[in-house]
């Protein structure tokens, strides 16, 4: 099923999480202008993982970089992510993922 076929929210969000494959994470990867990498999936995968089975939790940058440190390769910080999601890990990495639109404002 391609990106254009699911229904998505006024803001581009995934209204299905489950409809979510990683070729639709690619198209809309595509749509955000952003290239994803074996990194960028690290960070989807821990999001999806913390949403789907962790009580709808959307972790804040500085606990992705606490979940994620341990599975990356060299330091992790917030700069790392926002390198792989500049319009911010929360929301746009997200959004890739196929999460709802986090409420909360960014930062700690």
């Amino acid at each position: 099923m391609a990106l254009a076929d699911l229904e998505r929210d006024d803001h581009g969000y995934l209204v299905d999480l489950n409809q979510w494959t990683e070729d639709i994470a690619h198209e809309i990867a595509e749509e955000e202008g952003v290239n994803l990498t074996d990194d960028s999936f690290k960070l989807i995968n821990f999001l999806r993982d913390e949403y789907i089975n962790n009580n709808a939790n959307q972790p804040n940058e500085r606990n992705m970089v606490k979940g994620l440190k341990g599975d990356w390769d060299g330091k992790l910080t917030t700069k790392e992510l926002y390198a792989l999601f500049p319009k911010g890990p929360a929301k746009q990495a997200g959004k890739v993922a196929g999460l709802p639109e986090t409420k909360r404002k960014g930062g700690y």
